[in-house]
Formats: C-alpha cells, sequence, structure tokens
C-alpha cells in the first residue's frame, strides 16, 4: 500500500518473555511516547501506561533511546517468533504516524510482513475520523495483525463497531465486573484476566482475534481511574 506520510523516529523496546501476570509469558512491546496521538483523550490525562510506576519509568526509557531500537530490530524480532505465537505490541505507546496523524503506512507494512504466521494484536487511538486510518487498520486486521480500535466508553465503542474495519475494546466503570452490554445492545465481555486469576493474555487470546464480533470492556483501573471515567463519559 502507497504511504501518505513519513511519521517521526520512533524506538520500539521488544521483551521475548513478559513478567507481568496479566500479559502472561509472551513476546510484550513498548514504543517511544511519540507514537501516541494527539486525539487520544488520556494522554497526560489518567493514561494507565502514564500512571503505573514502572510501566512509565520504562517508558521513558525507551522514548529517550536508553532502551530499545529502531523498527527493522523490531520487525526482525517478530519475524523469528515461531509460528502460531501470540504477542501484544505495545504495553504503551501506539502505531507510528506522521505530525497530521495518518498512520505510516510504511512501518505498517513491515510490521505485517513480519508477523505473518503469529498472532500479533494491539490497540489504537488514532484518530478514525481519517479515512486512510481507517483503511490501514482494516487492511491489518485483514492480514492477521489484529489492531482493536480503542472506546472510551460504550457509546463510542458502538460507532467504532459501525465502521467495521476491526474489533473494538472499551473502558467500562471501574465496578463493571460483569458482561454487559453497548446502548445498541452489543455483548460486551469483561477482560477475563481482570475477572480470572488464572487467566492472562497468553491463554485468553481474544484481543488477538481480528475478525471478532464482541467488544472487549476494560474496567477503569489505577491510581487514576475515577478520573478516567469522569473525562471519558462526560
Amino acid at each position: 500500500m502507497q504511504n501518505q506520510n513519513s511519521s517521526n523516529s520512533v524506538n520500539v523496546q521488544f521483551v521475548a518473555k513478559s513478567s507481568n501476570s496479566k500479559t502472561g509469558a509472551i513476546p510484550v512491546t513498548t514504543s517511544s511516547r511519540n507514537t501516541c496521538p494527539k486525539s487520544c483523550p488520556l494522554i497526560e490525562n489518567g493514561c494507565y501506561a502514564h500512571a503505573g510506576y514502572f510501566t512509565r519509568l520504562n517508558w521513558d526509557a525507551v522514548t529517550r533511546g536508553d532502551r530499545g531500537g529502531d523498527w527493522d530490530s523490531l520487525c526482525d524480532s517478530i519475524l523469528n517468533l515461531k509460528p502460531g505465537q501470540v504477542w501484544r505490541h505495545n504495553i504503551a505507546g501506539d502505531m507510528p504516524a506522521d505530525n497530521q496523524g495518518f498512520i505510516d503506512s510504511d512501518k505498517l507494512e513491515q510490521l505485517i510482513q513480519a508477523n505473518t504466521g503469529k498472532r500479533g494484536f494491539t490497540y489504537t487511538h488514532h484518530d478514525t475520523r481519517l479515512a486512510f486510518n481507517l483503511s490501514q487498520i482494516k487492511y491489518a486486521n485483514q492480514c492477521g495483525f489484529t489492531i482493536n480500535l480503542s472506546a472510551d466508553n460504550p457509546q463510542l465503542a458502538d460507532k467504532l463497531s459501525d465502521l467495521n474495519v476491526g474489533p473494538v475494546v472499551s473502558i467500562v466503570p471501574h465496578d463493571q465486573l460483569t458482561n454487559t452490554k453497548t446502548p445498541q445492545g452489543r455483548d460486551i465481555v469483561i477482560c477475563p484476566a481482570v475477572t480470572k486469576d488464572n487467566v492472562s493474555c497468553a491463554t485468553c487470546k481474544l484481543c488477538a482475534v481480528p475478525d471478532r464480533k464482541v467488544i472487549i470492556g476494560f474496567p477503569a483501573h489505577g491510581i487514576h481511574k475515577s478520573k478516567i471515567q469522569c473525562e471519558v463519559t462526560k
């Protein structure tokens, strides 16, 4: 696919085996802060990756270039994963994009090709009002690299689902620990890694299903959970 614009330089950390109990022992990545879109309402405003102490320290180190490497190195690491391996892109950060918010299709294509035969998944807050971004997200999902559209509430989850470009996840109230529905009646399954002690991303794998119709709900959490709920529902 043709690239819309070149993105800014991005630094990415690849960890072959996560020690996070919620993620499980799967490969994970962290991308520098400049990948986060300005359209995300949680930037400096309740973002879990920013509020989590150790996650923030690591994110800062990756952003400074003290940890991680370039995009080519990331793709080499993904290329060398075993077939069928589930991995999570971006514990913190988003897909590379330019200053106008257009996803870098060259870098995305490179990652899609490296992911062939694997089960990579990620989440994005990139601006879905841009038709180009929608085409990139849809293309990635069709090619097996799962990009979940991140909704800030169930109402927005309905709107993102109507776009029909990929699976959707949504923030829900911090005390919403049972499955529920969106205003339009779509099923919301609360993240099993939140509700069950013996489940992680490594065993659940729902977020790695590109043609999934059910919406995954993530209860607002962290030290700013009340602020998150206020910001995303107003």
